[in-house]
C-alpha cells in the first residue's frame, strides 16, 4: 500500500466494483418491479455477462492505444452512459436498461485487459503477485456489501438513484487512474492488417505458451466446477442438512472469508513456490471443500465452504500474475482479454449444467463430480509441472528484481 501506483489503482477498482456490484442486484430487482417477469430478471446478469465471449475482439483495443488514458475515457464514457437508465419509467422503457448493462458489461471486459496490462507497466514485479491478491481480496468484499447496499438504496429511492450510484462510482475510478504514473511508450504503427488476425495474435500467444495455457485453463476449470458446485446449494441445505434457505448467507460470509485470506497470502506464497504448483494447491483444496459439503455433518460442510473460499482466488490470481509477467507488451490486452474470456465465459454455461444435474439428480452426485474432477485437474496439474511436460516457473528470486519504487 505504500506504492502509489498500487493504491490508486486499488482505489480505483474499489468504487468502481463497489457500484457495479450494487447496480447489478438492484438492476435485476428494478426490472421485476417493472415488468413482474422472473426471466426478465434473470436477463440482467446475462447482459453483463455476454460480453465476455468477446472478450478476445475487445481486447484489440487495449493493445492499440496508451492503456492509462484509455482507462480514464472507458470509465468516463461509461458514466455517462449509466445515467441513460434514469429514463426507465415502465415496463416499455426495460430494453434501455438490458442495452445500458450490456454496454457496461462490455466496458468492463476492456477495462479489465486494459487494467492488467497497466498493472504491469506501473506495479513493481516483485509486488504483483500480492498485489493481485488484494485486488481480488477487494472485489469478492465488495461484492459482500455493494448488493446489500444497492438493494436499500433502491428500496427507499428507487432505480435511478443506483444508476447514479453507478455513474459516480465509474468517475471515481477514471480520476484515480488518471493520476497513475506509468511510462507508456506511444504503441508503435503498425501496417494496416485485420482485425481478425490482431485478435487471433493474442489467442495464439496464450494457446501456445507453455506456462500460461495450463495455469489460464486451470483457472478456468475452477470457475467451471464452482458454477456447478454452487447451484446445487439450496438443495443440500434442505436435503442433506434440513436448514432454511437463509442458511446459505452463512456459507456465502464463511466462503468470503477464505477468500479474503487467500488473496492477502496469495504473493507470499507465490514467493515460495511456483505458480503452477500455487494454482495446484488452490484447486485441490477447493475441491476437498467441495467434497465435504457432500457430508451431511454441519462441521464437514462449514469447513468446506472455508476452504473453497481459500482454494478458488489461488488459480485465478496465479494465471493473471503469469499474464502478468510472460506477455509482451504489445500483446498484453488481447492475451489478458483472452484469458479472461477462457476463465469466466463458461461459467454462465456451467450453471445452466448444473440447474439441469440439481433437478434430475441428487445434489451429492454433482458435488462428489465437481469434486472429482478439481482433484484430478490439480493432480495432473502438479505432475505434469514436476516432469516438466507443461513448462514450469520456478518462484520469484528478489535478487533477480529490480527494485521496488515505493
Amino acid at each position: 500500500m505504500r506504492d502509489r501506483n498500487a493504491g490508486l489503482y486499488l482505489g480505483g477498482v474499489i468504487v468502481s466494483g463497489f457500484g457495479d456490484s450494487a447496480m447489478s442486484l438492484a438492476a435485476g430487482i428494478w426490472v421485476k418491479s417493472l415488468t413482474g417477469s422472473n426471466s426478465l430478471a434473470a436477463l440482467v446478469g446475462f447482459c453483463l455477462w455476454l460480453p465476455t465471449f468477446a472478450g478476445p475482439v475487445i481486447g484489440t483495443v487495449a493493445d492499440r492505444v496508451r492503456r492509462r488514458p484509455l482507462l480514464v475515457a472507458t470509465n468516463l464514457i461509461l458514466a455517462v452512459v449509466m445515467t441513460a437508465p434514469i429514463a426507465v419509467h415502465s415496463a416499455s422503457d426495460v430494453w434501455l436498461l438490458f442495452a445500458v448493462l450490456t454496454l457496461v458489461g462490455a466496458g468492463m471486459v476492456l477495462t479489465d485487459a486494459a487494467a492488467t496490462a497497466l498493472v504491469a507497466a506501473a506495479v513493481p514485479q516483485e509486488l504483483r503477485g500480492d498485489f493481485n491478491g488484494l485486488v481480488y481480496t477487494a472485489l469478492e468484499s465488495t461484492k459482500l456489501l455493494a448488493p446489500l447496499a444497492g438493494a436499500g438504496l433502491f428500496t427507499v429511492f428507487g432505480g435511478p438513484v443506483v444508476a447514479v450510484l453507478d455513474a459516480v462510482s465509474f468517475v471515481l475510478a477514471a480520476a484515480a487512474f488518471r493520476f497513475i504514473r506509468a511510462k507508456e511508450a506511444v504503441p508503435a504503427t503498425r501496417e494496416k492488417r485485420a482485425w481478425t488476425t490482431e485478435t487471433a495474435e493474442g489467442a495464439r500467444y496464450l494457446w501456445r505458451h507453455p506456462v500460461l495455457r495450463p495455469l489460464v485453463l486451470t483457472g478456468g476449470t475452477a470457475m467451471v466446477l464452482s458454477s456447478l458446485s454452487s447451484t446445487a446449494t439450496f438443495a443440500m441445505l434442505d436435503t442433506g442438512l434440513h436448514r432454511s434457505p437463509a442458511y446459505a448467507g452463512v456459507l456465502t460470509t464463511l466462503q468470503g472469508l477464505g477468500s479474503v485470506v487467500g488473496g492477502l497470502t496469495a504473493g507470499a506464497l507465490m514467493r515460495r513456490m511456483s505458480e503452477r504448483t500455487f494454482s495446484a494447491i488452490g484447486l485441490a483444496l477447493f475441491a476437498l471443500g467441495v467434497l465435504a459439503r457432500a457430508s451431511p455433518w454441519l462441521p464437514f460442510v462449514l469447513g468446506g465452504s472455508l476452504a473453497i473460499g481459500l482454494g478458488l482466488p489461488c488459480a485465478l490470481i496465479a494465471a493473471m500474475t503469469a499474464v502478468q509477467r510472460e506477455t509482451p507488451g504489445e500483446l498484453l490486452g488481447r492475451v489478458a482479454a483472452t484469458a479472461n474470456t477462457l476463465m469466466f465465459a463458461p461459467t454462465g454455461l456451467a450453471l445452466l449444467a448444473g440447474t439441469a444435474m440439481v433437478a434430475g439428480l441428487d445434489y451429492r452426485v454433482q458435488l462428489l463430480t465437481a469434486g472429482s474432477l478439481g482433484l484430478t485437474w490439480a493432480a495432473g496439474l502438479a505432475l505434469a509441472g514436476r516432469h516438466g511436460g507443461l513448462g514450469d516457473r520456478a518462484p520469484l528470486q528478489r535478487d533477480r528484481l529490480p527494485a521496488s519504487a515505493d
